[in-house]
């Protein structure tokens, strides 16, 4: 039986931003799409978390640190997913006007 060559596919997202800059294995196309998508999705989460603020508190809600806590997540896994989806359009643009100022190569 012969095994084939592990093959090192990184993806951008998923590293995490303190090795997404120095990694040699992505072009600066790469690096610039992904940092923009997670500052997209930071973005996104602040939002989301401030317009839950104006939500009306009743007598039915649990305002228990881990319902506070489940809300967190879930606040930042939808704002992950709207930033993935590139809906917003944001981090695409915020990605096209960074690498316009690229230098050429």
């Amino acid at each position: 039986m012969e095994i084939g060559a592990i093959k090192s596919h990184v993806e951008a997202a998923d590293l995490p931003l303190e090795r997404l800059a120095t990694n040699g294995a992505l072009t600066e196309q790469k690096k610039i799409e992904e940092l923009s998508r997670q500052f997209e999705a930071v973005l996104l989460r602040q939002i989301l978390s401030e317009a839950q603020k104006t939500v009306f508190k009743s007598k039915y809600s649990d305002e228990t640190t881990a319902s506070q806590i489940y809300r967190d997540m879930t606040v930042a896994q939808l704002a992950d997913s709207i930033s993935h989806s590139g809906a917003l359009g944001l981090g695409k643009t915020l990605s096209k006007d960074l690498t316009r100022q690229l230098p050429e190569q």
